[in-house]
């Protein structure tokens, strides 16, 4: 009996979600022994062409981490779509739109303008930018195409389970990889990690005030944090009370808070509207400019609250004028 073949791919992202499925170590040998990997290009020497040839649906599970950016992107996450029984969003990013998705606060044209005319290193007094299509001589370049607007995974094409984390808890894979390889995942949309809030399983959980009120807002960096207290209780932006557990609370042990990468539990529409409510409400002062000034301690409002979910979020971009006759591409 043949064994089922597996795929990996990567949109738009780091890379740290490649590096976790490494992050399995030895037991990745138990993976490899089960499954057929068929496509992994950024481990190895695998081409589109592979995929292309495939008859569709022949893929079991099709992974595929990332934002979608570009119309490359696009295209082969349609491809990979059309080429799985199952395809699995893989981390923050194809997920809820991840840190790339903050580039949503801006659109094509300013981007290109800073990277390439003012950045103080560069140096480009021809004003050279990439071209979707140029011809040289003989023969025609084509690069893929620039979106002003990044997406989410399903914002393009259906996804049969969502893997959170930025990048995915190696228990989180496991679980889920012997999931699919007994025959034993949930119904499909659903996120393959618990249905609850990291605040239930968090290690200082029993040092949170039940009735918490502060002062001040404080960014890690300007405290010195104690290590065995609720890091919002010391004033510490942490996201825990908005944000689907599963990471066994990693940030927090080494100290530092949860900034939000494994997303909403199933119960929150919109993520960051979710934590900015959680913290407004923690405000101690019912005094309107009191609050605000509060709140102003918040350096990066957006960045904080829609770190990995801006596509996904009702927000989904700052409008603008966007590049293509206004079309949000």
């Amino acid at each position: 009996m043949s064994k089922p073949k597996v795929g990996f791919y990567w949109c738009a992202s780091c890379g740290g979600c490649e590096e976790a499925i490494v992050d399995l170590a030895e037991e990745i040998l138990a993976v490899v022994d089960a499954v057929d990997i068929s496509f992994w290009p950024v481990a190895l020497d695998f081409k589109r062409e592979d995929v292309e040839r495939m008859k569709d649906g022949e893929m079991a599970v099709g992974f595929v981490n990332g934002a979608i950016r570009t119309s490359e992107q696009r295209e082969m996450a349609q491809l990979m779509r059309k080429k799985s029984g199952v395809l699995i969003a893989f981390g923050s990013c194809s997920h809820l739109g991840g840190i790339p998705g903050l580039a949503n606060l801006h659109d094509r044209k300013s981007i290109f303008d800073r990277v390439y005319f003012n950045s103080p290193s560069v140096a480009n007094e021809e004003k050279t930018t990439p071209q979707a299509e140029v011809r040289k001589g003989d023969h025609n370049l084509k690069l893929p195409i620039f979106w002003d607007t990044v997406k989410s995974l399903s914002q393009v094409i259906e996804v049969d389970y969502y893997l959170p984390g930025c990048a995915p808890p190696v228990g989180l894979i496991k679980n889920a990889l012997k999931a699919i390889l007994e025959g034993k995942l949930p119904e499909k949309g659903s996120v393959l990690a618990p249905d609850i809030a990291l605040c239930n399983t968090c290690p200082r959980k029993d040092t949170k005030p039940e009735n918490l009120l502060l002062k001040e807002f404080k960014r890690p960096h300007w405290a010195t944090i104690d290590s065995a207290t609720c890091l919002l209780a010391q004033g510490i932006l942490c996201l825990g009370a908005s944000t689907r557990s599963g990471c066994e609370a990693a940030c927090i042990s080494a100290n530092m808070p949860c900034t939000g990468c494994l997303g909403p539990t199933g119960k929150i529409r919109d993520y960051g509207a979710k934590a900015l409510s959680a913290i407004a409400s923690t405000v101690d002062s019912t005094d309107a400019e009191e609050i605000r000034s509060k709140l102003d301690q918040i350096a990066d409002p957006v960045g904080t609250f829609y770190r990995y979910s801006l596509p996904s979020s009702f927000l989904h971009r700052r409008k603008s004028n966007l590049s293509r006759g206004g079309k949000p591409e």
